[in-house]
This record gives C-alpha cells, sequence and structure tokens, in this order.
C-alpha cells in the first residue's frame, strides 16, 4: 500500500461517525505493540492499554462517550460473531471436554458460587448499600447478561457493567501470576479458572496463551454464565427478600 493509499485511508477512517472506530484500532495496536514489546508481560495487557488511552482521550478533548461510540459499535457488533466463533476450539477439545464434564460442572457451580458470594461479603464488611451489593454479585459474568441479572435483584446495571470490565481485566492480569505461584500448570485447568474467574476478557488472555486453555476458558465463560443467570436471581430474593 502506497503513502497515498494510506493518506485516503486515513481521511476515510477518521470522518464521523468512524472517528471513534480509527480510535478504537489505534489505541488497540498501540497496545498490542506494548504487549510484545514487553514479551507479552500481563501487566501489559492491551486491552487495559487501549481503554486507559480511550478515556484519557475522551476525558483531554471533551468528547461525549456517545459520540465516540457512534464509531466504536462496528467493534461492539463484533462481540457477538466472536463469542459465537468460540465453538470451534471447543469442537476440537470435544473429547476430552467429555471425559472431564463431571469436574466441569461441579467447578462452575463452585466458582459461580464462591465468584458472588466472596464479592458481596466482602463489600457487605466494608459498608456497602444493598443496591451496590447487588450490582457486585454478578460480577464475574460477561457484561449483557451481568446488567440483566442486577436490574432483576435491584443494582444498578450501569456500576454493575463498570464492575465486569473491572473484573475482566484484573483477572486477565494478575490471574497467570496468582496460577504460577499455585504451581497449575495444566491448560485445561488454567482456562478453566479464567473462565469463571474473568469471563470474556479473561477468555481472550487464555486464547493468546494456549489454545487448550481458551477453548476450556470459553466453556467456562459460557456455563458460568448460564449457571449465574439461572441461580443467583432465585438466592439473591430467597436471602434478600
Amino acid at each position: 500500500m502506497g503513502e497515498t493509499d494510506i493518506t485516503q485511508l486515513w481521511v476515510y477512517l477518521s470522518t464521523k461517525p468512524l472517528t471513534g472506530l480509527t480510535i478504537t484500532l489505534v489505541a488497540y495496536s498501540i497496545g498490542f505493540w506494548l504487549y510484545q514489546k514487553t514479551n507479552r508481560n500481563p501487566v501489559c495487557n492491551p486491552v487495559v492499554i487501549a481503554i486507559a488511552l480511550i478515556a484519557f482521550l475522551l476525558e483531554s478533548t471533551g468528547t461525549p462517550y456517545a459520540t465516540y461510540f457512534e464509531g466504536a459499535q462496528f467493534v461492539h457488533f463484533l462481540l457477538g460473531p466472536a463469542t459465537v466463533a468460540l465453538a470451534v476450539p471447543l469442537f476440537r477439545q470435544m473429547e476430552t471436554l467429555k471425559r472431564a464434564l463431571p469436574v466441569i460442572i461441579f467447578g462452575v457451580l463452585f466458582g459461580s458460587l464462591v465468584a458472588s458470594v466472596s464479592t458481596v461479603v466482602l463489600a457487605w464488611a466494608l459498608g456497602a448499600s444493598p443496591e451496590t451489593l447487588a450490582s457486585l454479585a454478578p460480577k464475574s459474568v460477561t457484561t449483557p447478561v451481568a446488567m440483566g441479572i442486577a436490574d432483576e435483584i435491584g443494582g444498578v446495571p450501569a456500576l454493575t457493567a463498570v464492575c465486569v470490565i473491572a473484573t475482566g481485566i484484573v483477572g486477565a492480569t494478575l490471574g497467570p501470576m496468582v496460577m504460577n505461584l499455585a504451581r497449575l500448570k495444566d491448560w485445561r485447568a488454567r482456562g478453566f479458572a479464567m473462565g469463571v474467574a474473568a469471563h470474556g476478557i479473561g477468555t481472550a488472555r487464555a486464547f493468546q496463551v494456549n489454545e487448550t486453555a481458551g477453548a476450556f476458558s470459553g466453556l467456562a465463560m459460557g456455563l458460568n454464565t448460564l449457571a449465574t443467570a439461572l441461580t443467583l436471581p432465585f438466592l439473591w430474593h430467597w436471602f434478600f427478600g
């Protein structure tokens, strides 16, 4: 591609509503470049860097989020196909998944319960309001479902969305370090833990490291979402009325 072609492409992408798309792609490219330069250090997570760069740019220029999202929605739309595409590595690991099915079911149920209970108990001990507790409870589930659960049990969906993203970022960044300290080497277990604790962002991180880990992470993310959506509202209304 010549210099003229690149200039024309930039002019096209920098016009509204594609400005948001351009910003998103450039920010992530910078984040991924830094990630590679640091030998794929999990602390330099490309998603974290991209979010920080975009937030700084929007704040410094006074650009409303709604204006930015006019273009960024094209990337947002791709989340659906990307999630569906997780079925491909799952299919490749089907025999392994079948053998580990009982352990997987137990792990999802236990992991889902621990993720919600530990968060609620800690927040309650720190004096959080009932509304905040309800917003935090589904924080380990993918964003759209978590927001729906929060709304059902009396939380604030917007607060839940922020907590979900923060959970995914922290899980993707610190999860590998914690598992290394625990000397957990099985890629199936590592991926499964990332999927339950850090949903989509953790799954993306798992795929960057190992395909088997990514497949188990995707499975765990989906099953955890299903388990939490089915059980959390019932348990919440049972305990809190």
